[in-house]
């Protein structure tokens, strides 16, 4: 048996499926995920808007939850390990990713408005303190394209060069013909080759499920030439689109569970970021309400992470404290087992569990995204697993198969 040969002809055979394997699924991108996007409508942003809502969910605490007891008492998380830490969070990055809307929440006045809010986002997104930014326009659908694209290019007009990490969000997305038409207009408004990148909406039934059965979310993915950064549930368009009525409209609905399953299945490998929806009940009012609102967004952002999305929007300032309640718990809570694992894995020691390269590699990527916001320290992951971060960085983004 001639082995070189058998393999040098399995090589000529696979060489176009290896090619367009590596292609569509080149892996994770190695950039950071934001745990949330906050949306904040046109007309109310103004200057200092980061530092304004972290100032806000820092009243919020001090009203409501000024100790740790308090938080847990008000969430039913325990909060003792997370409360300062949070707090730190709040005061230093309180808004990971910014989304100035253009569409829903924003509506459409008329046009000298809207060109005027224009400018004013521009000018807070240059000054945002936020690591990742955006806007979201009005979508391709007819009655809004024209404002949609206005808008785009006059932000982009007003901003270069753009800010790090900036996106546009293409809500209402319906069909792969639409993405591969947003992929020609950055080509036509981008000042050099791949500037602009952008996130689909999915919160249509046809971005889910197409005409002839097939996952149109996929070929999404894969008509936007690169430029697709994220997929974004929108749980209220597309809780409403499949007839659920207002009362049980939720992100943990049966149908927002099969919509963001199947838009987690189209983006495994492509390196496509996923996201989850808001909730629309705030934590405001009195202290009863603000504590209800809570224990809600504590218990569906966790729900959130347990399914493996990371990242959620977020409405209201006082949403803050619990999102990285949520998160940081959740990352604390991962971290000793993750690490123990992770540990013996990569020093060939025996113990309790046969973990396998994709095992391994999920507990780097959860350890990543613990430093990544802020749950956990650099210095604390490196002595428990005994590794660089460097190390765990290229484990994490290491391709399985």
């Amino acid at each position: 048996m001639d082995l070189d040969k058998l393999v040098s002809e399995l090589d000529s055979q696979l060489s176009d499926v290896d090619a367009l394997r590596d292609r569509l699924y080149p892996g994770a991108t190695g950039v950071r995920q934001p745990v949330h996007t906050v949306y904040v409508p046109a007309d109310q942003v103004g200057p200092g808007l980061v530092r304004s809502w972290g100032a806000r969910a820092l009243g919020a605490l001090d009203e409501f939850a000024p100790d740790a007891g308090a938080l847990t008492d008000a969430t039913g998380v325990d909060s003792v390990g997370v409360y300062d830490l949070l707090r730190s969070k709040l005061a230093r990055e309180p808004i990971e990713d910014l989304r100035i809307d253009f569409e829903d929440g924003y509506g459409s006045p008329a046009d000298e408005v809207e060109d005027a809010h224009v400018l004013t986002a521009a000018s807070v997104l240059r000054e945002a303190a936020s690591p990742f930014s955006g806007i979201r326009v009005k979508g391709f659908e007819p009655a809004g394209r024209r404002r949609g694209v206005r808008t785009l290019a006059l932000v982009l007009e007003a901003l270069d060069p753009l800010p790090p990490n900036f996106v546009v969000t293409l809500p209402k997305v319906t069909s792969v013909e639409q993405v591969e038409s947003m992929v020609w207009l950055c080509t036509q408004l981008e000042r050099f080759p791949g500037e602009l990148r952008f996130e689909l909406q999915i919160e249509t039934t046809q971005a889910v499920l197409g005409p002839d059965g097939a996952a149109t979310v996929a070929r999404m993915i894969h008509a936007s030439d690169g430029r697709c950064a994220g997929l974004h549930y929108g749980t209220y368009d597309y809780s409403a689109a499949c007839g659920v009525t207002a009362a049980h409209q939720s992100m943990e609905h049966p149908v927002a569970d099969h919509a963001k399953n199947v838009m987690l299945l189209a983006a495994a490998g492509t390196g496509v970021q996923i996201s989850d929806g808001s909730t629309n009940i705030l934590p405001v009012g009195d202290a009863a309400a603000v504590r209800a609102g809570w224990r809600l967004h504590t218990r569906l952002v966790t729900r959130s992470l347990e399914h493996a999305i990371y990242q959620g929007w977020d409405l209201h300032p006082h949403q803050l404290p619990t999102r990285f309640l949520a998160t940081f718990s959740f990352y604390r809570n991962a971290f000793p087992q993750a690490a123990a694992r992770l540990r013996a894995y990569l020093s060939k020691t025996a113990g309790v569990f046969l973990d396998e390269p994709a095992t391994a590699q999920a507990m780097s990527a959860a350890l990543v995204r613990g430093m990544d916001c802020g749950a956990l320290t650099v210095a604390e992951v490196e002595a428990a697993v005994g590794v660089d971060r460097s190390v765990l960085d290229g484990f994490a983004r290491r391709r399985v198969g």
